[in-house]
């Protein structure tokens, strides 16, 4: 089950009602953050969020509404005790602006292992999420995967996915009597050697195999087809809306953003299940008043505002 919460929906500046935007995603105590602009660590805050809980920071790109939150979060972290390694991901550029924030952070009592995605390898190549139930890096449930967006600057976009075990089924152990201790390794995957010397194969205990939980995020960046095939069927897709009224389009579209309308036509054609609209210009006092022209686009569209959160595949 991943655990999705928007702490912050603003883009530019941070607002007394509105934080700048990032992403929270997390699976059994182990977190991802996407961006941290200003005021980032208030935001978790009021939003209920651990930062002690974060493993994996992911960069969209180093404009200061989204990274200039850099050093203070690190500093939480090393307040905490941290002494395990934070893998930050991001695109070219990564090792220059953190080495440039940290200036004001020099000292911190744990590794930051940098990871920068600049060819289409590093774009495929999963990261995963350490420390998902006990597991590790390579090992773990939860991966994310990059496309480059078009921002006019080095900008990513971010593909979540949880991979779930088939089905347990404890009916089939039973009957092949086989006893409890062995449950959680066949379920795991791993044939195992009864006392009796029986080898159990974990497909004879196994349902079908379950779809993977996905969440796609999406900010700063003008629409275009290859958003569609790396977004396809997700769970959640999360996309900006800097505005709703389409009198604003020529200023959007010369900025390299997009509108409540581009992001819910993205969910109609990649087939999502929901949409969360986020990243708002601060001049749009009331992004609520766009939903009911965005649901006529795509009907199952959240207007999100600070602390926006959802349980996905808890099923």
């Amino acid at each position: 089950m991943l655990e999705v919460c928007l702490p912050g929906t603003g883009g530019m500046i941070p607002l007394p009602h509105r934080w700048l935007t990032c992403c929270w995603i997390e699976e059994q105590g182990a977190a991802i953050l996407i961006d941290c602009g200003e005021g980032t660590q208030i935001a978790l805050k009021k939003a209920g969020r651990k930062a002690p809980r974060i493993e994996l920071l992911l960069l969209t790109h180093y404009h200061a509404d989204h990274i200039s939150g850099l050093p203070g979060i690190l500093l939480t972290l090393a307040n905490s005790a941290r002494k395990h390694p934070l893998t930050i991901a991001g695109p070219v550029g990564l090792k220059r602006v953190v080495s440039a924030l940290t200036v004001i952070a020099p000292r911190l009592p744990y590794e930051l292992k940098l990871i920068e995605l600049t060819t289409p390898e590093d774009f495929a190549q999963p990261l995963y999420l350490p420390n998902v139930g006990g597991h590790r890096d390579g090992e773990s449930p939860v991966r994310v995967t990059a496309l480059p967006l078009d921002h006019g600057t080095p900008c990513l976009g971010y593909r979540t996915e949880l991979v779930r075990k088939p089905v347990f089924n404890p009916d089939k152990a039973k009957a092949l009597d086989i006893p409890v201790q062995y449950y959680k390794r066949l379920h795991a995957g791993e044939a195992v050697t009864l006392e009796d010397g029986r080898n159990i194969m974990p497909l004879r205990v196994l349902d079908n195999a379950r779809k993977s939980i996905s969440v796609c995020y999406f900010t700063d960046t003008k629409p275009f087809p290859e958003m569609v095939d790396f977004a396809e069927g997700v769970d959640l897709l999360i996309g900006e809306g800097m505005y709703y009224d389409e009198s604003m389009r020529d200023k959007i579209d010369e900025k390299n953003h997009m509108m409540f309308s581009d992001s819910a036509w993205l969910a109609v054609k990649c087939g999502a299940k929901k949409l969360w609209l986020t990243h708002y210009s601060p001049a749009l006092e009331r992004p609520s008043d766009g939903e009911r022209m965005v649901r006529r686009i795509f009907p199952q569209t959240t207007v999100s505002r600070d602390g926006e959160k959802m349980k996905i595949g808890g099923e």
